[in-house]
């Protein structure tokens, strides 16, 4: 039986926080008629392909109180952003460029103004909505002086928890997936909190969207534990892979390779937990420091973004980080990691060769079978250099990182009976195989190479 290849796969994730990136105020007054800032995304389609990207995950898009997660109405585009038509038009013309289309599905919890907590609030005891929120008490009040309690996302009384257990919740969460699908076409969602999520919950859902649309994908946001428990066959596809986020800034602050290796063996090695599953996988995004902010030496920007595109699991950008931005959230505010931001006003000054790196990484992706869904075997760590390879049938790649300020050599042993490398990344570089075995000259400090293992040697040109 011929394997059905899922359009993940081959899929670069480019991810917009759309009322940061389209500059829309902070709070919903829910008067205002709708201001269509999203149109702010068209100029943003070029780029967003020349990156490679071709796919789009749009953090929350409908209509909410301030920040997004805290939904006051799922079926219709946040003011701020627009209405419908705004988004149903974006839409559109994201599938007729042949890019896939993720939504946020922020469905844990709402915020104050969503319509069923409103009546509740007015009718207390007697709202029909009463079972709709999880563990509700009318023996307290909470900080806002209603006169009961409810659980909120972590103690956070703006997120009001949902009973995802009620029926009439579900069907009503199911509503707003298929009028998504119905209306903008999506091609997956990205679950908020789905690792605080009820279980059944998610076992429905999943079986829900899928009979939408067969390869429908679900990706939930997970930030500890073990992955399988959301990511397997019954439940999601794919969750935010946390850990090798961390071990991608932290393994080049600390000189220490070894940590990023010991996780990519854990998960994807010949006995890694997660060798089936396609994690998610980011250098940033809209909860967490800009990578640039991270990094104790931002040249360290380059092997970490070659290593993104050429480990296991799928490869997001987050918008704006293509240039190096740096952004740093506070105690009390995210702003600064979901900023506004202009086409014409970006110069980046430091890192104008990011980007080009970045399309080059996608397109090499892209043409390989062994970068997109191949195993993972590592062949070198030191502290600051890494080799690992990926295969997939008879193609093998073999990545190459160098974190030092200075040039290194390598030596690697190959199992698979061929003569060169030919380094994709810098075109003209190869190297020979003897015996199983290569040297790899890594000149280029803070850089890396993708070298293709063949049989033969090319004719020259």
């Amino acid at each position: 039986m011929t394997h059905q290849r899922h359009w993940i796969e081959d899929a670069v994730v480019y991810h917009i926080y759309p009322l940061g990136l389209c500059g829309a105020p902070h709070n919903n007054d829910f008067i205002s008629p709708p201001a269509p800032r999203l149109k702010t995304l068209y100029e943003w389609l070029d780029h967003i392909q020349n990156l490679g990207a071709n796919a789009i995950y749009l953090g929350p898009l409908f209509e909410s109180s301030a920040h997004g997660y805290d939904t006051a109405d799922y079926f219709h585009l946040d003011r701020r952003l627009g209405d419908d038509d705004t988004l149903r038009e974006l839409c559109s013309t994201i599938h007729q460029r042949g890019m896939r289309l993720i939504f946020d599905g922020v469905f844990h919890h709402v915020g104050r103004h969503f319509w069923a907590f409103r009546n509740l609030l007015e009718k207390r005891q007697d709202s029909p909505f009463c079972t709709w929120f999880h563990h509700l008490d009318f023996t307290k009040s909470n900080s806002y002086g209603d006169p009961f309690w409810y659980e909120g996302w972590n103690g956070c009384e703006d997120l009001i928890k949902l009973n995802l257990r009620n029926p009439q919740v579900c069907q009503h969460l199911f509503a707003a997936i298929k009028s998504w699908v119905a209306n903008f076409d999506i091609d997956g969602l990205r679950l908020d909190a789905a690792d605080v999520m009820d279980v059944g919950f998610l076992t429905d859902l999943a079986s829900f969207c899928r009979s939408l649309k067969p390869d429908f994908w679900l990706m939930g946001e997970m930030v500890h534990g073990d992955y399988r428990r959301l990511a397997n066959p019954s439940l999601l596809d794919s969750v935010t892979n946390y850990e090798c986020y961390k071990g991608l800034y932290s393994s080049l602050n600390d000189r220490n390779y070894f940590e990023i290796a010991y996780a990519l063996n854990r998960q994807s090695g010949n006995d890694g937990l997660y060798r089936h599953l396609r994690l998610y996988n980011f250098a940033d995004n809209h909860d967490v420091n800009r990578v640039a902010s991270t990094l104790l030496n931002q040249d360290h920007l380059y092997p970490l973004y070659i290593l993104l595109f050429c480990m296991p699991g799928v490869p997001s950008i987050y918008y704006g980080s293509e240039w190096g931005i740096e952004g740093k959230r506070t105690a009390t505010s995210d702003a600064a990691l979901r900023p506004a931001l202009s086409l014409q006003q970006v110069h980046p000054t430091k890192h104008h060769a990011l980007p080009g790196l970045i399309s080059r990484l996608a397109h090499i992706r892209r043409s390989s079978r062994a970068l997109c869904s191949g195993s993972y075997t590592q062949l070198f760590v030191s502290h600051e250099q890494l080799a690992f390879s990926r295969q997939h049938g008879s193609e093998t790649v073999v990545i190459a990182l160098n974190a030092a300020n200075h040039p290194a050599m390598i030596d690697i042993a190959l199992p698979q009976k061929a003569n060169v490398l030919y380094d994709m990344l810098n075109p003209g570089d190869h190297f020979a195989i003897v015996n199983g075995k290569a040297r790899i000259e890594l000149q280029q400090p803070c850089w890396g190479r993708i070298l293709q293992v063949e049989q033969s040697q090319r004719p020259a040109s």
